[in-house]
C-alpha cells in the first residue's frame, strides 16, 4: 500500500515539476510542495513500518510536517 503511494506521489512531482521547467509557469509548484511533504510522510511510514526506527525515518515525518504546514 505504502509503495503504490510512493510511487504515485513520485510521479505526480515529477509531472509537475517537468510541467513547471517546460512551461516556466510555476503557479503549480505549491501543489509540487505538498505532494513532496507527502512523499516524505509516506516514506517515513515506510521505514518505521519496516523497523528501521533510525534517524532518515523520523526525519522524513518532521520534513514533511514541515512541508504541510508551509502551505
Amino acid at each position: 500500500m505504502l509503495k503504490i503511494l510512493r510511487i504515485a506521489f513520485s510521479i505526480i512531482v515529477l509531472i509537475l515539476s517537468g510541467y513547471g521547467l517546460i512551461t516556466e509557469n510555476f503557479e503549480l509548484s505549491s501543489y509540487m510542495i505538498f505532494f513532496l511533504g507527502a512523499l516524505m510522510l509516506v516514506t517515513g511510514l515506510a521505514e518505521l513500518q519496516k523497523d528501521r526506527k533510525r534517524f532518515w525515518g523520523y526525519m522524513s515525518i518532521i520534513v514533511s510536517i514541515q512541508g504541510f504546514l508551509l502551505n
